[in-house]
């Protein structure tokens, strides 16, 4: 099955992302049209948002375009990528100061980490949380697609964790995805879009972290396979106490969202009850 995988996954690399996601958009429909449940639950929660139908309908074909151009980011040429707030990083680093990258499940996530490394990586690499891949045949792939030069992956384990205080007290960089549902015990519940959801405390730990910036970013698809930019803001202080912070990076979430709804990850379960520790 690995070795299927993989040649799956090269021979696929080796498309041009517009035919990628011409094909990812059809397999979004597909598992749209087909499973009820996920059905239900990209539409339940575009509208919990206050979302049209219409916005809910657009994302279909992107969540489909998200697996698609997986095996070009992984294993393929490097793509197009634009910038938009690049200066808030060089301003950041310019003092010396390590960052925090908060992105949501917001357009490509993976092109944000990639991008980075790309860009700025050769100084002061980003250091990622990695969960390695269930299925055996996978791991592999992942696990060598994800490690690349100025992008470092860390274990979601204590050892993990000690990793990425480490990296921002040296000055580097640290990406999260902090709409993530963390396990049981490593959250509090906040809203996000107006209902409760179980949210990450590690955010607001690692800003802690020594002298370290908060930014918040996503990756924009563009339109016929153009690529993607990346888009950088600020984000300002962060409250000391879990809950309050956990309001404001749930605050910040949403302003991202709201600049493309279309391309949030709506059947993402954000509303779950969190998952024990394993």
């Amino acid at each position: 099955m690995a070795s299927l995988t993989h040649f799956l996954f090269r021979t696929l690399s080796l498309l041009p992302l517009p035919v990628l996601h011409a094909l990812g958009w059809a397999l979004g429909w597909a598992s749209f049209l087909l499973s009820g449940r996920y059905r239900r639950r990209l539409l339940g929660h575009a509208r919990q948002a206050g979302f049209s139908t219409g916005v809910a309908l657009a994302s279909v074909g992107e969540a489909g375009k998200l697996v698609a151009e997986l095996p070009r980011l992984w294993l393929g040429h490097p793509v197009r990528v634009d910038w938009d707030g690049a200066e808030c990083i060089e301003a950041a680093q310019a003092g010396g100061a390590g960052l925090l990258f908060l992105t949501p499940h917001l357009g490509c996530f993976e092109i944000t980490a990639q991008a980075y490394a790309r860009r700025f990586g050769a100084q002061h690499p980003m250091t990622v949380l990695f969960r390695p891949a269930r299925k055996p045949w996978l791991r592999d792939l992942v696990a060598g697609a994800r490690q690349r030069p100025g992008l470092l992956t860390a274990p979601t384990t204590l050892a993990g964790v000690k990793q990425l205080i480490k990296a921002l007290k040296g000055g580097d960089v640290v990406g999260l995805l902090p709409d993530q549902v963390p396990p049981h015990g490593q959250g509090v519940w906040a809203p996000f879009f107006g209902r409760d959801a179980y949210t990450m405390t590690l955010s607001a730990r690692l800003a802690q972290s020594g002298d370290t910036q908060i930014l918040v970013s996503w990756g924009e698809r563009l339109s016929w396979g153009r690529g993607f930019r990346v888009h950088v803001r600020p984000f300002g202080a962060l409250d000391s106490d879990a809950s309050a912070a956990a309001r404001q990076i749930n605050q910040a979430m949403e302003a991202l969202v709201r600049e493309c709804p279309a391309q949030y990850l709506w059947s993402y379960d954000r509303y779950k009850s969190p998952p024990p520790l394993s």
